[in-house]
């Protein structure tokens, strides 16, 4: 454990909510629970408390460590803890593992009260504004009448919006990092053949792998890896890899036996995700992705859907993040210049890709920790 500028040793806490849920898809969850974790302390008048929305894998765990042995701190360690673009000295920080999640919340392995086992597959399609509704649930649970800020990269920046049009009033500003109003269709098309590569999996048994005490293991890390490519810029993969061998030669006659770096690097990603993350929230999390769309429901208007909104924005885009483009941010911005909202926006030079957002990028961290004092100054 490295505690400098950590938040230091967090234990997750489990919120449990007995009244039932009303879910998009016109399902209901009877109850549910939601784990997350707090960093810093919340003030006298709860005004200082700030949201983390994750994304596709990632859980509550953004910050500090498990404990004294753990070697790696939560996913968002470089801008979550005292004096950092997240500063845990002046904002009470909260980020939960989602539902439908895998690392604790109600989701497809937690047991289906109907039946006594596992959801599995039965589980009930999630949609991002049942997650915004949940995170309102434990926004309640703990005190917190308003946000000073809901933040959130890629899946997350797409949370973060839709809190500010289902909850206007409960959000003073909100930070979208890496996102886009809906997919692309070749973002679809990525997210359609990695779940293609779970179910065609023989050990996923139509979703219904854990009754059968089977793991789709090898189709859960195929997905990884082509999510993975997808998130790295060629430039990130060149300098950090290009072609250099793991083993073997290129040599004549040897050529059969050599394995590049990136191959090995691809493979052991895909190995570790699969050993961590289940395959039904997988598949749930890349829909509620897809079915992701700002504006569908204000006449696909993103100004008319944007002008709901009350609170100011801060947009960021990374220039060689290709799965969500700059030319994405920029349609945020530009919808919320016309619906009138006030609207900060930074393009980012990095060669880091979709990634870039969880980076310790200098010029990304002082843009990220100068609006964050800003929102310091409003609670």
């Amino acid at each position: 454990m490295n505690p400098q500028h950590s938040v230091g040793i967090v234990t997750p806490q489990v919120a449990r909510f007995d009244e039932a849920l009303s879910l998009t898809c016109g399902r209901e969850l009877p109850y549910f629970e939601l784990v997350y974790e707090t960093y810093g302390a919340l003030n006298e008048r709860h005004s200082n408390a700030v949201l983390i929305c994750h994304a596709l894998s990632g859980h509550h765990h953004a910050a500090g460590y498990h404990s004294a042995e753990d070697k790696k701190p939560g996913w968002w360690d470089e801008c979550i803890g005292p004096g950092k673009a997240i500063d845990t000295n002046r904002f009470f920080v909260v980020c939960l593992n989602n539902l439908g999640g895998c690392h604790g919340s109600t989701g497809p392995s937690s047991i289906n009260p109907a039946t006594g086992k596992p959801w599995g597959p039965d589980f009930p399609p999630i949609r991002t504004r049942d997650w915004v509704h949940s995170q309102a649930r434990l926004a309640d649970y703990l005190g917190i009448a308003c946000w000073a800020a809901v933040i959130g990269g890629s899946l997350g920046g797409m949370q973060a919006m839709r809190w500010s049009l289902e909850y206007p009033e409960r959000i003073r500003h909100c930070i979208v990092i890496a996102a886009a109003l809906k997919l692309s269709a070749q973002n679809l098309a990525f997210n359609e053949v990695a779940r293609q590569a779970i179910e065609s999996d023989p050990n996923f048994a139509e979703g219904d792998y854990q009754a059968k005490n089977t793991v789709p293991a090898r189709g859960l890390a195929l997905a990884r890896m082509i999510g993975h490519i997808t998130y790295l810029s060629d430039d990130a993969m060149a300098n950090k890899f290009g072609r250099d061998l793991r083993s073997g030669s290129l040599s004549k006659g040897e050529a059969a036996n050599a394995e590049f770096q990136v191959q090995s690097y691809l493979r052991h990603q895909g190995s570790q995700f699969s050993g961590s993350f289940d395959a039904n929230t997988y598949i749930l999390m890349t829909r509620a992705l897809d079915y992701f769309d700002l504006a569908l429901e204000y006449d696909n208007d993103p100004v008319v859907a944007f002008s709901h909104a009350r609170c100011s924005f801060l947009v960021i885009s990374f220039s060689t993040d290709w799965r969500f483009s700059p030319e994405r941010s920029r349609e945020i911005v530009n919808a919320l210049l016309a619906a009138d909202r006030p609207v900060t926006y930074a393009e980012i030079e990095a060669n880091e890709g979709h990634d870039a957002f969880l980076m310790p990028i200098p010029r990304y961290l002082d843009v990220f920790r100068a609006y964050m004092l800003r929102v310091g100054d409003d609670s």
